[in-house]
This record gives C-alpha cells, structure tokens and sequence, in this order.
C-alpha cells in the first residue's frame, strides 16, 4: 500500500518521492493516520476502506474550497485514491507540535471572514460526510427548507431506521413543521461553513497560525459553526468575542444555537449510539417550548 501512496505522491506534486518512514498518529475515530516522509519530505495520510474513496475526495474538495477564499488556511490536498484495499488521502503535512499556543483572536477574526464569502444558494456543489454520515447539499434557495428536509429531517429519518422512533420521531415532526418560526425577519445569507467546526477540528501551526482541517464544507448560516463550536466547547472566550467584534450576530442567535446544535446530537446518536437519545428529546422538547 504504501509503494502505491508513494507513487501517487509522485504523480501529483511531480517530484521524487519514496515512503522511507511511516509513522502513525493517534486522534481519529474514522481513519486511520499516518505521517510519511522519505528523508526530505513528509505529507500526513488518511486511510479508510475503499468505499470511503468518495469521502476522501469530497474533503479535499472542501479543503480546496475554504483555500479558495484566502482568508485562513487549511492543510492542502495532495491526492487521492486506493492502493490494494484501502482509501487514501494525502494531505500537506503541518506540524501542530504548538499545541493550543496561538492567537485564539486571529481565529475568530479569520472564520468571520471566511463567512463573509458567499454563495448564490445553500448548500453546495456536491454531497460530503458529517462525521461518517452521509450529508446532502442538494441546493436550494430557502434556508429554512434546507435544513428542515437535508439537515433535520434527513437524521430523524436516519434515527428511525436505525431503530429510534416514539418520542424522538413524534416530537422531532413537530419540529419539522414548526420549524419556520424560528426563521422569522431572519434570511442568512449563504456563507461558506466549515460544517464540522467542534474543537479537534483546529489547531495552530508551529507559528502560531489558526489552521482548520476535517472539514464537511458546504454553504449556509454562519450561525451553524458557531453552535458547534459551543457545543462540546474548546473554543476560549477571547475567539467568540474577536468573531463578533468582526461580525456581529443576530439577536435571534441564541434561540437558534440549539436548533443547530440538535443536527450534531442527531448525528452522535446515529454514529454512536443511544447515549445521545435523551440529550436529542430533551433538546427537540426545549426547542418546541421556544416555537410557542
């Protein structure tokens, strides 16, 4: 496998390269990672197996796309592909040895910036994964529509097949159909979202650098990264307030952080298990008492 990851790494940036030392690095629970290098070089690698092919390449897709706005950087994308019976993602190797030592306002600052960049429609050009879950991005012109049928819904439905109905399902189409009045005098504009923004999603370079990686890019309320970056927290006070100091939030903000929250928790369930089943009914039971 890694003859061919050499290989590959080859092909795509044109130069000599041979996998001399393969170490690897803990900290997934979806792939397997690695750091290569041939003496000169190193690049980090994801594997999986080779149905994860289509995830690999939407990442690098939304790698390239937050690229794109210039405004924070991303480890780039290598390449891609399989290599006996295993998916492979070859990314720019950057070393975090700095641990949490960085500027938390320079990443504040620049994830409002990347917010600022903006689409015609929600959603995106192609489907990608949220954790191991499928997500759609099918766009559409209508906020409230996009998330209630390919956010919401779309995980409720995934909850019911995987066995979790009764109250999660009953309260969860009450939801559904009230979901409209959590949007009222309010129409987001389409920013590009990391989409998977929770604290082991950023790191700063060994220059103190914001750097954000593991992205399931798509766009939409920036309102939704900032919920998941409350969410399970690792995100200092002095990162929310330099955000809102560089774009200020809607007063509404507060009430709909839960209702973005809920697509992580519906997500967990669905990936690990009913453990989050009360966390999601409870939050789902709050969220119909604020509809009124």
């Amino acid at each position: 496998m890694w003859q061919a990851i050499g290989k590959a790494i080859r092909v795509a940036t044109g130069e000599d390269f041979a996998v001399r030392k393969c170490r690897a690095i803990g900290g997934g629970c979806i792939n397997s990672t690695y750091s290569v290098e041939d003496g000169a070089r190193r690049f980090f690698v994801k594997v999986n197996r080779v149905s994860g092919l289509s995830m690999f390449e939407a990442e690098a897709d939304g790698l390239r796309e937050i690229a794109g706005a210039g405004v924070i950087r991303v480890p780039s994308p290598v390449c891609a592909g399989v290599a006996e019976d295993s998916a492979f993602l070859v990314l720019e190797y950057i070393d975090f040895s700095s641990g949490r030592k960085g500027r938390a306002e320079d990443l504040g600052r620049q994830l409002a910036d990347m917010h600022r960049v903006s689409a015609s429609q929600y959603g995106w050009r192609r489907d990608n994964t949220i954790g191991s879950t499928s997500q759609v991005n099918t766009p559409a012109d209508n906020w409230p529509e996009f998330w209630r049928d390919r956010r919401i819904g779309r995980q409720l439905a995934l909850a019911a097949s995987n066995g979790y109905g009764g109250t999660l399902q009953r309260k969860g189409e009450s939801l559904l159909a009230r979901l409209d009045g959590f949007f009222t005098g309010y129409a987001p504009l389409p920013s590009l979202l990391h989409g998977d923004l929770w604290g082991g999603n950023y790191a700063y370079a060994a220059t103190g650098e914001p750097v954000i990686f593991d992205p399931a890019v798509y766009y939409g309320d920036r309102e939704t990264d900032l919920a998941m970056t409350e969410l399970f927290g690792g995100f200092p006070e002095a990162f929310h307030a330099a955000y809102r100091e560089a774009f200020p939030l809607d007063s509404g903000y507060p009430m709909r952080k839960a209702l973005y929250s809920l697509y992580h928790i519906l997500n967990h369930l669905n990936m690990f298990g009913e453990g989050y089943l009360g966390q999601a009914e409870g939050m789902i039971e709050k969220l119909l008492s604020e509809a009124g």
